[in-house]
């Protein structure tokens, strides 16, 4: 582990360093004390999306919000022909080494978007380590790509987009790094210099190279990770959270499933939850409620 920085945001004090995975390193943001929580962000975010949440839960817990590989300041691992390196199981269990090396055990997992993907893949791959599970505004790999149609690709352009081959998407990122950031998947009510520190990702093309590659490994490799537990009829057995965007895809796409609860629910059979104000990014957009919520969740 590197040096530890004492920074703040908004006056909230956090320390920032980079851990050593397996010859990864892995950038993270530590707020509070006390049992932890491990936050992992989606695309195209960084674990700033985090800077107004994890201090509202920080009070009595620690908080871990990492950069996903390529993302951010974390390392950029070489990648493999089948995608594996970007699986959602191989960032999963990254995830777990960096949580051991911080001391911690067992831990409560909250991921949005691509992050809760590897949330949930952790859950599976790794329950003695879960104590609870929170997701917000997806559903699994498996059940998304079942589920697709126009509707579907209209909405989700990323998932289709992004996991063309090379160079396609990278060339379509790297070419207007600032787009994704101005489309229902990417805006949001921050000003130009926390979407400047967002940015940055999508002018490296190594970055833009591991985070296409994610898309890549999700539209194959961790659909078979994903088939193999269904099969097996794997469950999350620990306390889950599921929330999503009121008016959102989740809302309208799967009313005949009895909507993402109702997917989840074959998942994961203690899931709870509820439609969240703020567009896809409410963790960010809406952090007081959804802090609210999480807290409850983690008292129950």
């Amino acid at each position: 582990m590197t040096d530890t920085k004492l920074s703040s945001l908004s006056g909230d004090e956090f320390e920032s360093s980079q851990i050593e995975i397996n010859g990864n390193s892995i950038f993270f943001r530590r707020y509070g004390k006390g049992p932890a929580i491990l936050m992992v962000h989606g695309f195209p975010r960084t674990s700033l999306m985090w800077r107004h949440l994890a201090p509202k839960v920080a009070t009595d817990h620690t908080v871990i919000c990492v950069d996903l590989r390529a993302y951010g300041q974390s390392g950029i691992p070489a990648s493999t022909e089948d995608h594996f390196p970007y699986s959602k199981r191989a960032m999963a269990t990254e995830l777990v080494g960096v949580m051991d090396k911080l001391g911690f055990h067992k831990f409560t997992v909250v991921g949005h978007d691509r992050g809760g993907r590897v949330s949930y893949r952790l859950a599976l791959d790794h329950p003695d380590r879960v104590d609870r599970l929170a997701v917000f505004d997806v559903i699994p790999i498996l059940e998304a790509w079942d589920r697709t149609d126009a509707r579907f690709a209209r909405t989700y352009w990323p998932w289709i987009m992004l996991s063309q081959l090379n160079p396609l998407p990278e060339s379509y990122l790297l070419g207007a790094p600032k787009a994704v950031f101005e489309n229902p998947f990417g805006q949001g009510s921050f000003g130009p210099d926390i979407l400047e520190q967002y940015v940055m990702s999508y002018r490296d093309s190594a970055r833009v190279h591991g985070i296409c590659e994610e898309y890549r490994a999700a539209a194959t490799i961790d659909v078979e990770h994903d088939r193999a537990d269904k099969e097996a009829q794997k469950q999350i057995l620990c306390p889950m959270l599921h929330l999503w965007a009121e008016g959102g895809p989740l809302d309208s796409l799967y009313g005949n499933d009895g909507g993402p609860l109702g997917i989840w629910r074959q998942w994961a059979p203690h899931a709870q939850g509820q439609a969240m104000r703020g567009g896809h990014f409410f963790p960010e957009e809406n952090p007081e409620d959804t802090a609210s919520l999480l807290r409850e969740f983690l008292k129950a």
